[in-house]
């Protein structure tokens, strides 16, 4: 990290969870925060879902809720970048405090509830980003009052489609009452089908990600995979945020939300893991979970990974940390002997089985 990036950590630290958080994007808006560029090699030029992506490192769903810092975010060493998530209609989510760092467990609670400032606003500043060779995907979310949960994630592709590179169908969130109930075999096969209807309808079909919970039984996971494979998704990303908390250290640890960061790791990484050999490497998998190091991203991609996220990591490492996980990740499959990160893909899955 540079001195102004340690320096800027140190002083976030001192504030407010959340308004720690805007700050940041603040700080990244206004050019504050030193910025590596497109990160990318031979090695680490990936393939997702039809996707060229620079390096396989992307930003998780969260931090940029609202589209309001794709500019700079393109060009801080992402290979690829997930804002949102959005909901058809703005909503305020739940009450503050919702938002905690866990610094004995380097981990975080979160309990936003899909706070937001709506499809047509995001969609707008989508239509504005800026050009460049880092794809920008959406993650899509219901309406806490919605009469129809599963219709809202079309309206919100219907909305955005055409301003983005990628959609992800989040039905994993802890934060919305029941919005796991749609992870179901039977409801989460409807809810596909109708997300692959408007997608079907976009002038440019763009492909659609599905975002699950670490927390699901083995036949949960047989459920989901089976339908994933007949509904026609491009891939699915595991995993979503934990309502587990084994081990935690924290005086934070029995807040109500979903936990991230590295508690996470070992957890979402099994799942992955099995989600690769249900799967049988028929669709690409992107892991998510407590990664904050290149060995752990390349963990990730032995498991079954084409690519990874991260996210809470960067509240104690800094925005430069995906930047430094790319560059480590090249210098491990150089060292390992690969000339991409394909080659990599799922070669040490059996460890997590």
């Amino acid at each position: 990290m540079s001195l102004i990036e340690t320096l800027g950590l140190a002083a976030l630290h001192r504030c407010d969870p959340e308004r720690a958080h805007g700050l940041s994007l603040t700080a990244l808006r206004s050019g504050l925060v030193p910025l590596p560029g497109v990160v990318t090699s031979p090695r680490l030029a990936t393939d997702l879902a039809g996707m060229a992506l620079p390096n396989p490192v992307g930003l998780a769903a969260g931090f940029d809720k609202n589209a309001v810092a794709l500019d700079p975010l393109m060009r801080s060493g992402f290979g690829f970048l997930e804002v949102g998530a959005a909901t058809p209609r703005p909503q305020p989510g739940n009450p503050k405090p919702r938002l905690f760092r866990l610094s004995e467990d380097r981990a975080a609670i979160n309990r936003f509830g899909f706070n937001n400032e709506g499809a047509c606003a995001i969609s707008a500043r989508l239509a504005l980003r800026p050009k460049g060779p880092v794809p920008v995907g959406l993650n899509l979310g219901a309406n806490k009052d919605s009469a129809d949960r599963a219709a809202d994630f079309g309206v919100v592709l219907a909305t955005c489609g055409p301003h983005i590179d990628f959609a992800t169908v989040n039905v994993s969130s802890p934060n919305t009452e029941k919005l796991r109930d749609l992870q179901g075999r039977a409801a989460l096969a409807a809810l596909l089908a109708g997300v692959m209807e408007v997608r079907a309808g976009l002038a440019r079909p763009v492909p659609v990600f599905l975002k699950i919970a670490p927390d699901l039984s083995e036949g949960e996971l047989e459920d989901v995979a089976g339908v994933a494979l007949e509904s026609g998704i491009s891939g699915i990303i595991a995993t979503n945020t934990t309502l587990s908390r084994d081990g935690l250290a924290s005086p934070h640890r029995d807040q109500a939300g979903g936990l991230s960061g590295a508690p996470l790791f070992e957890k979402s990484t099994r799942v992955l893991a099995r989600l690769s050999a249900l799967t049988e490497g028929r669709l690409p998998l992107i892991g998510v979970g407590g990664i904050s190091s290149p060995e752990q991203a390349w963990e990730k991609i032995r498991a079954g990974a084409t690519a990874v996220q991260v996210y809470t990591a960067m509240v104690y490492e800094g925005i430069s940390l995906a930047a430094r996980i790319a560059r480590g990740m090249d210098v491990i499959a150089a060292r390992e002997g690969f000339t991409t990160l394909a080659g990599a893909v799922g070669t040490g899955r059996d460890r997590w089985l």
